[in-house]
């Protein structure tokens, strides 16, 4: 592939990266909220002129998407109803029957996704074992189907009791629904999560279900407009575990696509800790709605397999309803460019969540916003190029975000001048980050200080620097194309398709040869997916074996790499070594005396193509050398030292490998800008990326 072309649709801004033989051109438009296709259109036109391109010579287009994220939390999803075991159709009620609030005496929990009148039980019912002990009542599936057309349901989600050991009731249930209607969508848990724990394999499968026909027609339009202007090549999604998927899969398996964005930038950022050699990092990615952040451990993004989405309390696990999927092992702050600076009931500034997003936008952007944000104190302060901003495409209004600032905040507060309003601001929403980071880094037990950093979207770079002096980091990247570093990520992930298999067994008295055969059938099940993504034909594909292991009578699982290890005689005391190792890294002992349990087999199929390990930047100037010009900037690093200062501008695109210079100072670029500190030294590495380190 020579010519690649990815899109991730934020809340605020739509990002175009186009790898064109090497070289990388990037675009960023406003998301137009109304018609996302729009807002696509723009901003690949603006990358297809600076690079000379047109739709019909593209290789691999890489789309991520909020359409499945917006749908969930914004309940605008297909009317769904839950098909299950006869007795089972609260279970989406009574969840875990824990309160993740235990004080608070007003707890809330999110609404469900499908009401207890749209929930239905039919006789059947498997034993752990996947044991028939009662056959599927098939005559009630068929008066159910007459059930749902009454109720006009577009959607099924199928979840039977123990259909991860035995799907063959799943699976003959929604022959039966599609008999009847071959207009219903129905996902079945068994193809959606096919593992232990009722409730969030039914959680995840009504999600899936939920979605399915709102996502797979907004794919229909997009590859229909896409075709319609000559694209020919395969259309790409990408996932949450950050790996590629088909256009087939995401319409079949929408709930893959819930975090998709978040994760291009968790691969773009292992993509640069690998260039610049730091195996300890912590990814900020700063947009226009929120922010998000992960570790990269090993030049490896964390990953999990629980995800929760519309949280009752934005910041509280547990608050909301859990997708059980491969995701990056993140957390998301209500702290984006156009979170709202406000006073809560107790007269303190507080900003976010609420997000003006990307319509009416900020004040500054001069298109109707009239409440401050994070954007709007970044302009007040003038670390934004009123004139560049966008790359041009919005003038920023930098008088009327003053006098929103002084009007809404500044009076109240006490403070006379907007600057000290911004730079509150400013500091509230660093805070923030901060904390959330330091907490973060203390439920996965690492030492934050001990790693780099790195900043990417539009307002990862302006505040990492006092993020990473909050929380003694000592060195942090900004990465050439931060503000487009999600769709970059897209450009550089792997195709993949990963599946899970639950079988709980005991490892001491496993039946090697029926593993053997799991195994391979799960092999060859995702290596035919990603040979259907790669066009057929025999693509070269390897699998990674893998399992969720646990000592016997715990609660939860650890995942232990199998690969390398033979399936034969000596697989169980070799499987025992391996997940002690993984046991012992993550709680510094074993506990040798007990059993040890597989509960879940793990099989990732992936193409062995490679992305490009070198992007030429395609705006390099190399007439100008090191360019700078002197900015006014209102400094607010630490308390009580607030004022105006004269620092060095730099431009981005005219700084050579090997130039450095001191903080306080400005790197401008099209589409953000880098704050570097006073203290720190930034120097230029050979891939272009900024490296800024304490001096």
């Amino acid at each position: 592939m020579t010519i690649n072309l990815a899109v991730d649709i934020g809340g605020s801004f739509t990002d175009v990266a186009l790898l064109k033989n090497g070289k990388l051109y990037s675009a960023k438009s406003v998301t137009t909220t109304a018609s996302p296709d729009k807002g696509v259109m723009n901003a690949i036109d603006d990358a297809f002129r600076a690079s000379g391109l047109s739709y019909g010579e593209v290789d691999r287009f890489i789309l991520g998407t909020t359409l499945a994220t917006n749908a969930l939390i914004e309940r605008k999803g297909a009317r769904t109803a839950l098909v299950t075991t006869q007795g089972f159709a609260d279970i989406v009620e009574f969840a875990r029957e824990n309160r993740y609030a235990q004080y608070d005496i007003n707890m809330r929990r999110a609404p469900v996704l499908v009401p207890r009148r749209l929930r239905f039980g039919v006789p059947e019912r498997m034993d752990h074992r996947g044991r028939p002990v009662l056959g599927l009542d098939e005559r009630a599936c068929r008066r159910l189907a007459d059930t749902l057309a009454g109720e006009g349901i577009r959607s099924v989600a199928v979840c039977f009791l123990h259909s991860y050991a035995n799907d063959a009731h799943e699976r003959r249930a929604r022959e039966i629904l599609l008999e009847c209607d071959p207009s219903l969508s129905v996902s079945i848990s068994a193809e959606i999560c096919p593992e232990i724990r009722e409730y969030e394999r039914v959680s995840t499968v009504c999600a899936n279900a939920y979605v399915q026909p709102i996502i797979a027609g907004a794919l229909d339009a997009l590859e229909a407009a896409l075709k319609a202007r000559g694209l020919r090549c395969p259309v790409f999604l990408m996932t949450s575990s950050g790996a590629l998927c088909s256009v087939e899969v995401g319409k079949r398996e929408p709930v893959r696509l819930v975090e998709s964005g978040p994760a291009g930038g968790a691969i773009f950022a292992a993509h640069v800790a690998r260039q610049c050699g730091l195996d300890r990092m912590i990814e900020f990615d700063m947009g226009g709605t929120t922010a998000k952040m992960s570790y990269v451990m090993g030049f490896q993004p964390m990953e999990s397999r629980n995800f929760e989405f519309d949280r009752a309390y934005r910041f509280l696990k547990g608050s909301g309803q859990p997708i059980r999927v491969p995701v990056i092992e993140m957390v998301e702050i209500g702290a984006g460019g156009g979170s709202v600076a406000h006073r809560d009931g107790l007269g303190r500034l507080r900003v976010g969540p609420h997000s003006v997003v990307a319509d009416p936008g900020p004040v500054c952007f001069a298109r109707g916003g009239v409440e401050p944000t994070v954007t709007d104190s970044n302009c007040v302060l003038n670390y934004l190029d009123p004139e560049r901003f966008a790359g041009g495409k919005i003038r920023l209004d930098a008088q009327a975000a003053a006098g929103a600032m002084q009007e809404r905040l500044g009076r109240e507060l006490g403070l006379s001048r907007a600057e000290e309003v911004a730079a509150m601001i400013s500091e509230v929403v660093t805070e923030n980050m901060a904390s959330a980071a330091r907490v973060h880094g203390i439920e996965l037990g690492h030492d934050i200080g001990r790693c780099a950093a790195v900043a990417i979207g539009g307002g990862g770079p302006l505040h990492i620097g006092r993020i990473a002096r909050k929380l003694g980091i000592r060195k942090f990247v900004i990465p050439a194309e931060a503000s487009v570093g999600s769709a970059v990520g897209f450009l550089v992930a792997p195709i993949q398709y990963g599946t899970v298999k639950s079988v709980s067994l005991r490892l001491e008295s496993i039946d090697v040869g029926e593993v053997r055969r799991t195994l391979e059938a799960m092999s060859r099940a995702a290596a035919g997916e990603v040979r259907r993504m790669l066009g057929g034909g025999q693509a070269d594909v390897s699998a990674s074996l893998g399992a969720y292991m646990c000592y016997r009578g715990q609660g939860h699982e650890i995942k232990v790499d199998l690969d390398g290890l033979e399936i034969g005689a000596d697989f169980p005391a070799r499987a025992r070594a391996a997940f002690e190792r993984v046991y012992e890294s993550l709680y510094h002992r074993t506990l040798p005396e007990l059993g040890v349990d597989i509960v879940t087999w793990a099989v990732t199929a992936g193409s062995r193509a490679s992305p490009a390990d070198v992007l030429e930047l395609s705006d390099v100037d190399p007439s100008a050398r090191n360019q700078s010009r002197e900015r006014a900037v209102f400094l607010a690093e630490q308390a009580g030292s607030m004022a105006w200062t004269t620092v060095r501008d730099y431009q981005r695109n005219t700084l050579e490998p090997g130039f450095s210079f001191d903080g306080p100072a400005i790197v401008s670029e099209r589409h953000t800008t880098t704050v570097v500190p006073s203290g720190f030294r930034a120097t230029v590495d050979p891939h272009r990326h900024l490296i800024v380190e304490e001096a």
